[in-house]
């Protein structure tokens, strides 16, 4: 049972669709959290006497509507970088190391099914078709 899902698991992209979809976004909500709760602040003190604004400037001196927050952008950019370097260290670089070590031999790679399983697969197929195609007697 465990060999099929370890099998499922590193068949092609799955690992690829798996960290980005699940990890990716579960992750995501930890480091903006972490950026916007410890990150963001210390890049605010740096952008001078207007804490409540932070890093940035007015294009149009008072008009707070044209802030422009480069302290959000440089969080932004923190924060895609900590989740990239997650997701490539925690599974990305370790499928990678599975991936070589089969392909050296090291490791055996998915099991493909015997032609016992796929005779029976097609024995069973066959068979359905024939019981689906056939008309039921009204005796």
């Amino acid at each position: 049972m465990f060999k099929g899902f370890k099998d499922f698991l590193l068949r092609g992209n799955v690992v690829d669709l798996a960290v980005a979809v699940v990890i990716g976004a579960a992750f995501t909500t930890v480091v903006t959290a972490f950026t916007t709760g410890l990150i963001k602040p210390l890049i605010n003190a740096i952008g001078g006497t207007n804490a409540a604004k932070g890093l940035g400037f007015n294009i149009l001196g008072s008009n707070d509507a044209t802030f422009m927050d480069v302290g959000g952008v440089i969080n932004a950019v923190i924060n895609f970088v900590i989740v990239a370097a997650v997701v490539y260290f925690a599974f990305v670089l370790p499928v990678k190391h599975v991936q070589e070590r089969r392909k050296r031999g090291q490791e055996p790679g998915p099991s493909e099914p015997t032609d016992v399983e796929l005779l029976i697969e097609i024995r069973d197929l066959l068979s359905q078709q024939q019981h689906i195609g056939r008309p039921h007697n009204r005796d």
